[in-house]
Parts: C-alpha cells; structure tokens; sequence
C-alpha cells in the first residue's frame, strides 16, 4: 500500500508585518476610491501585483510620479528617498505612505548622522539598486557607500571615521563579518555601527531551515524579483536537495508531482509571498498525488 502524502504549510513564512500593512492600506483606498497609485511593486510577488491590478492599483515609476497632480499614491514599505516627498508636495499629490516602521527608523537614524556628523562615511550594507537602498542613500544626498560584501570595503576609506547601518533585510552573519573586517583595518577616530536588521526577517532563515530539514521535498514559493526570497531559497536548496522552486501553482508539473507522491511535503516562501498563493500550491500538489 503506498504511503500518503502529507502537504503543509510553513507558518513563519509569507508577508511581513510591513508588507501586510502596505497590501492592507492599498485595499482600504481600494474600496473607497476604485483605483489608486502605487509607486513601484507594492511587493516582488507578480500573483500579488496581478491580484491588486484587478482590483483598480496601478503601479508606477518615479517618471510617471513626476507628471501626476493633484492623485492620490501608495508608498510601499521599502521607502522612498526625500526626493519623492518633494515632487508629492510640489504637485499636489497626497500620499499615502506605508513605509515600514522598521525601515522609517532607519532612515532617521541614517539621517541624523549625516546631519550632525558631516565628516563621518556612512557605509550602508545592501544591495545596489534594492528599492530600500535607494531611500536609505537619499537621507544622505547619495552620498553613502553602498557595500554587498567584504569585498566591497575597498571603498571605504579606513583613515575616516566610519558609521555602519544595515537593510533592514540583511544577513546578520554578513552584517557581523563587515563589523570584523572594518575593525581590523580601521584607522580611523571612530567606528559606530548600527545593527538595523529586522529580525522579524531575520529569524525566518533558522525557522526555515529547521522546517526544511523536517520534510522530503520542499516546494519554495517566491516571486523572481523578490531579493529575500531568492536569500531564502539557497537556505533551503543546502538544507534539504530536493527544493524546488516555483512562482505560482501552474509551474508544478506532472513530473513534480510525481516525485511529491507518498512523501511530506512542505510548502514555504519569502516575505513577499501571500498565504494564499502557497495554499494554492499545496492544494495542486494534494490534488495531484490523489489521483493514481
């Protein structure tokens, strides 16, 4: 008699606390108004996006930002440079701002030393381009040094007092590494580094893992523009070989499903990925292996 195969569902994975109050801000101006604006993806999820889109949110790019007036436009969680609060003031446009709390913080914190502390480099650790990133450099007029690694420290200069922050969506492991690296070639008056990781992220990589090792096959669900979900993916793929990975129900083939059947299987994803979507999933892959 073959085994069953029993599917679940990780539940530390899916949105974050400011990716649920950003969805959650859209839909309310959803219902009262019909349609709103959203400056960027609201989330690195395309089902999301999709499922939004249907219900009147249009996404935009700052270029389009720049020629609205007198709208309304969502900020999503990752934050916005200055910049934007300017044009929004200079055409009228209120916003609604959903910046998470967490990363709101940070940027006042990165502020206030760029403010008071004018001879200080500010070294911020994340990834060039990130949309976070891109707010976390405004509060400094784009001045800050942008690292992704170690390597990276080669353009600090060491003789220079040296402030570190963090992308609230970093590895800690990565974070502690440039703290020990800068400390033995700093030459410097001052070192002050800031631990701004959300450990609400954070925490998913141990809690993941541990949930991967727990099953046969794991079923990452992501979106392919999503940076934490492609982080969390690798933590996956080492902790159990048979991860695979798929943005959507339709990518889990008869040839996936076979390989579920009989097994356990977990169902997991980034901050980025709704509850629903995974739940989708796990149903085609129950669906799929009851039949013979």
């Amino acid at each position: 008699m073959c085994r069953p195969t029993i599917v679940s569902i990780d539940h530390g994975s899916g949105f974050c606390f400011g990716v649920t109050t950003a969805i959650s801000k859209a839909e309310d101006e959803l219902k009262r108004n019909g349609s709103l604006y959203c400056l960027g993806d609201i989330v690195h999820n395309g089902q999301e996006v999709d499922r939004l889109t249907r219900l009147g949110l249009q996404t935009i790019e700052h270029d389009r930002l720049a020629q609205l007036h007198d709208t309304r436009v969502l900020l999503r969680a990752h934050g916005e440079p200055p910049e934007t609060y300017q044009t929004a003031r200079q055409n009228g446009i209120t916003l609604i701002d959903a910046t998470c709390p967490v990363v709101l913080r940070l940027q006042q914190r990165i502020r206030a030393v760029y403010c008071t502390q004018p001879d200080t480099q500010i070294v911020i650790y994340g990834k060039k381009g990130h949309a976070e990133v891109v707010g976390l450099e405004g509060q400094t007029n784009n001045t800050a040094i942008v690292v992704e690694c170690t390597d990276d420290l080669q353009k600090v200069d060491m003789s220079r007092d040296i402030a570190l922050f963090s992308q609230t969506t970093k590895s800690i492991d990565g974070f502690s590494d440039l703290v020990d690296n800068i400390r033995q070639q700093f030459r410097g008056q001052r070192f002050d580094y800031y631990d701004t990781i959300c450990r609400q992220v954070a925490n998913r990589i141990p809690d993941i893992i541990n949930f991967a090792q727990q099953n046969d096959i794991l079923i990452f669900v992501g979106g392919k523009k999503s940076s934490n979900g492609k982080v969390l993916y690798q933590h996956c793929l080492k902790a159990n070989s048979h991860t695979y990975f798929v943005s959507s129900p339709e990518e889990i083939d008869s040839a996936l499903i076979d390989l579920c059947r009989g097994q356990r299987v977990g169902i997991c994803g980034a901050t980025s990925t709704p509850l629903w979507l995974m739940q989708q999933c796990a149903e085609k892959i129950r669906q799929g292996t009851d039949r013979p």
